[in-house]
């Protein structure tokens, strides 16, 4: 894979025998200091407001490429409630209102999530909480940049064929976004 615009790059699921690095190389990726002062404060786990499943902006990255994903909102919406989802009973029905809420109506334009993406992030949060990835937020992803994608997705328990169900979902609820067109199902 070679780079891309970052809104059109999407790893998809069929990359099985490549190395998360060899991905990661084709990712068209933000600076840290891009990603704006509020998806910092409730997204990055140094914050003292994060929310649960925050997450290194590295391994974020690493989570779009585990779940097959690019990087548009409803992408990014369906990675963090999966990352979210993780957590599993550990994850509070009001954090998850406060992100839908503050995502819809406070974050920058850019990162604002819309009602469509939310039903992308309702989802994600019903795929991490259901697959057998637990906190997935909390493995040391980056040091795993020379392993391949089924191996790395096999120890997180992470279900190629489930995910392929989800999207499939995913695109009769969202028929018409860019993004469910090209959901790797």
């Amino acid at each position: 894979m070679e780079k891309i615009a970052w809104n059109e790059w999407n790893p998809g699921l069929d990359n099985q025998e490549q190395t998360l690095g060899e991905v990661m190389e084709t990712l068209p990726g933000a600076d840290p200091e891009e990603i704006g002062l509020l998806v910092r404060l409730l997204e990055n786990p140094k914050s003292p407001l994060a929310l649960t499943g925050a997450v290194t902006l590295l391994r974020h990255d690493c989570i779009h490429i585990l779940l097959g994903r690019g990087l548009l909102p409803q992408d990014e919406a369906f990675v963090i409630g999966f990352t979210m989802g993780t957590a599993k009973e550990d994850l509070s029905p009001l954090e998850v209102f406060i992100f839908k809420k503050i995502a819809r109506y406070l974050y920058p334009t850019h990162y604002r999530l819309s009602d469509k993406n939310l039903i992308s992030y309702n989802l994600g949060i019903k795929a991490g909480r259901l697959c057998k990835a637990f906190k997935i937020y909390q493995h040391p992803l980056e040091e795993w940049k020379d392993k391949k994608l089924q191996f790395v997705r096999s120890i997180l328990g992470i279900d190629v064929e489930y995910l392929r169900s989800i999207y499939i979902r995913e695109r009769e609820l969202l028929p018409d976004t860019k993004a469910s067109k090209r959901l790797p199902v």
